[in-house]
């Protein structure tokens, strides 16, 4: 599994609107400036974050982005697997992939990977765009 810069920057925006003020919108603009993304790049990857429901939108003058809900409720889990498609850790196991692989029974490889893929998601899941915010992520429990 390779996070790519869609799943990094889109992690980066949604921590940009979480520390504005609750409830205002922000303009692209701004967040390409502080975040030192493209905004052609930025556009992409809002619109991506607009339709999964992790953002709301606003026309017009005082118009932009903000967060459609608290910064505890979006889990990095569900960002990344929405900007990346998967966070399987091989090819075999993206969307069910093992169980249509004739060598899945004999795999002696298979239960070192489905751990790996459930510690991932597990890991993930349990973060939250608010932990980014703090530094908490990686921090022990």
């Amino acid at each position: 599994m390779m996070v790519s810069t869609k799943g990094r920057y889109a992690l980066r925006i949604l921590i940009d609107l979480a520390e504005q003020p609750a409830g205002e919108f922000v303009s692209l603009k701004a967040v390409s400036e502080r975040q030192g993304i493209s905004m052609k790049y930025m556009e992409a990857i809002v619109a991506m974050l607009s339709k999964a429901g992790f953002l709301e939108s606003r026309r017009g003058k005082t118009g932009g982005y903000r967060l459609s809900c608290d910064p505890s409720g979006i889990r990095v889990g569900a960002v990344l697997k929405f900007t990346e498609g998967s966070l399987a850790p091989v090819s075999c196991m993206e969307n069910g992939g093992c169980e249509e692989c004739d060598r899945q029974p004999s795999c002696q490889t298979h239960p070192m990977w489905r751990r790996l893929d459930d510690l991932i998601e597990d890991y993930l899941e349990g973060v939250s765009i608010r932990d980014l915010m703090e530094g908490t992520a990686g921090a022990p429990d």
